[in-house]
């Protein structure tokens, strides 16, 4: 899913609008401080796509949580926790993230990877809106699409042999997503094909 142009910059206005909230106020000058976009929904939705869209416009990192869940039967809780607790808190301390990415196919972690201080930066992916992250988020974007489009465009990914893997991945972003009530307390809220389909009261242009 490519967002259109006129919805990517409302977007774009919305978090230069918002304040940045990372590593917290006061903390450091506000030229040094850093705005936070999540990019949530479940699997399959054009999340990927959308941050990448972000991430050429503001010349920023994207974290994608696809690299810290430890696979298919792990499910999405442990991506949000481990981007609060790798990333997100030495940003909010006022020093450099780092994580280190989950080979699926080796079963194991793999290189590092640090994120740095930045004016923006993007997380993408199921979990990347969790509550924990609601301090330090500037902007909350869900993004979903019809369950036979998102598994259709995940077995066109992984191939035939990941079914049983996607529908298990399906009920389990399913529970997260009950538990996390995240497309409620999205900013702004997306369709598969990158149209605005809601955002809260007194949201401006949405």
């Amino acid at each position: 899913m490519t967002v259109p142009q006129d919805v990517l910059e409302l977007l774009v206005a919305r978090v230069g609008q918002a304040a940045p909230r990372l590593p917290g106020a006061g903390a450091l000058e506000p030229w040094r401080r850093t705005r936070l976009v999540c990019v949530d929904g479940p699997a399959g939705s054009g999340k990927t796509t959308l941050a990448t869209q972000l991430a050429l416009r503001f010349a920023c990192q994207v974290v994608h949580l696809d690299d810290l869940y430890e696979g298919w039967e792990a499910g999405p809780d442990g991506g949000a926790r481990r981007f609060g607790e790798w990333v997100l808190a030495p940003l909010a301390a006022g020093r450099p993230g780092r994580y280190r990415r989950y080979d699926w196919a080796a079963g194991r972690y793999a290189e590092p990877h640090d994120v740095e201080p930045a004016p923006v930066l993007v997380v993408e992916g199921c979990g990347a809106a969790a509550r924990q992250v609601d301090p330090w988020s500037a902007l909350r974007v869900w993004v979903q699409a019809a369950d036979d489009v998102r598994l259709a465009r995940g077995l066109d990914r992984d191939g035939d042999a990941a079914r049983d893997h996607w529908l298990r991945w399906m009920a389990d972003e399913r529970a997260h997503y009950a538990a996390e009530r995240t497309r409620e307390r999205a900013d702004v809220r997306l369709d598969g094909l990158g149209r605005v389909t809601g955002a809260p009261a007194g949201a401006g242009a949405w």
